[in-house]
């Protein structure tokens, strides 16, 4: 009867223990999933690394080297490959990592292509020519090699370019005109008019088919039918939303980075005031957000819609990225 009553006493201490263990190990996983969800602050751009002489491309090489290493020091560093607890079950922040990403491929891809040549047929900057494609790399590799080590390869190449670009190297250039600013805006056009057609497919159950509309001779492989089912499934809308939040902070960076790079094409063009409304809608869209769930409702329901109003800001920018452009074009 007494080593029942041991045997009794016993169990019920190592109930409390395993209780107590598991509440405080809940608690760390809430506190690290916390602190890992938490978006970067928006950072002060570098014009030049001395501010009396001002080097053209300084800017955009520094801010696109600044915006990779945020990515990969931030809290908790980089979540999407990730595959432990609590990280594994967060996608609010990897789904912000791939609109940083996504940004990062474009830049990186029109500065190969565009910014370091000076003509279709000139020689690439080897520099930017290896480090553009490591941010092309799979963004969820936790196997050798890892994203993270891909992506510092890539920003230690681009480090590489800003020295020699800093240290003024005949063979390092930066070519700051207005048909390469162009072709870096029509990259930032698609991703933000995608990414708002997403957005507004959050309460858009079907939309009429204009895939081929504008032209009478167009044609498409396989049958297009007259509707198209667009609606955004309930578990992937707050995805949406802040991929659309991680593209918004990294272009704020970008465009006003462009700013300082490309400000002769922007005063040639009167084009100042349209780079600072897009800046001013982009950072209307990084607003501090109250709600602890991103709410999907109607339109004109009880409850709000976050979609809907990320979607509002980023047309609105994206309408002045298109004005841009449309200015650009202009003799």
């Amino acid at each position: 009867m007494q080593r029942s009553a041991a045997n009794i006493l016993t169990m019920g201490k190592w109930r409390r223990v395993s209780a107590w263990t598991l509440g405080i190990f809940l608690l760390l996983m809430f506190v690290i999933g916390f602190l890992a969800s938490r978006e970067p602050d928006i950072f002060w751009v570098n014009r030049s690394a001395d501010p009396e002489n001002a080097i053209v491309g300084y800017s955009t090489v520094d801010t696109l080297i600044r915006v990779a290493e945020t990515l990969l020091d931030k809290n908790c560093g980089y979540l999407t490959n990730d595959k432990l607890p609590p990280f594994v079950i967060l996608d609010n922040i990897p789904s912000w990592e791939l609109g940083v990403v996504n940004q990062l491929r474009d830049l990186g891809r029109v500065m190969r292509d565009d910014y370091t040549r000076s003509q279709s047929q000139s020689k690439e900057d080897p520099d930017v020519a290896e480090g553009a494609p490591k941010f092309f790399y799979d963004n969820n590799s936790w196997v050798f090699p890892t994203t993270e080590s891909e992506y510092r390869d890539g920003i230690e190449f681009f480090q590489e370019y800003r020295e020699r670009l800093v240290a003024g190297d005949p063979g390092t250039v930066f070519y700051a005109r207005a048909d390469n600013l162009r072709e870096w805006l029509s990259q930032v056009e698609k991703r933000l008019g995608s990414l708002t057609r997403r957005l507004g497919n959050s309460v858009a159950r079907s939309r009429i088919n204009e895939d081929l509309a504008g032209e009478t001779a167009a044609e498409a492989a396989g049958s297009q039918p007259d509707t198209v089912d667009v609606r955004t499934s309930w578990w992937k809308t707050d995805n949406i939303f802040f991929e659309a939040r991680g593209t918004a902070w990294a272009l704020v960076h970008f465009f006003r980075a462009a700013e300082f790079d490309f400000a002769h094409v922007l005063q040639d063009k009167n084009a100042e005031a349209s780079v600072r409304q897009i800046i001013r809608e982009l950072e209307a869209s990084l607003a501090t957000l109250r709600s602890p769930m991103i709410l999907n409702g109607g339109g004109y329901g009880l409850t709000a819609n976050h979609s809907l109003v990320m979607a509002n800001y980023l047309a609105r920018a994206n309408a002045a990225v298109i004005n841009l452009r449309e200015l650009l074009d202009q003799g």
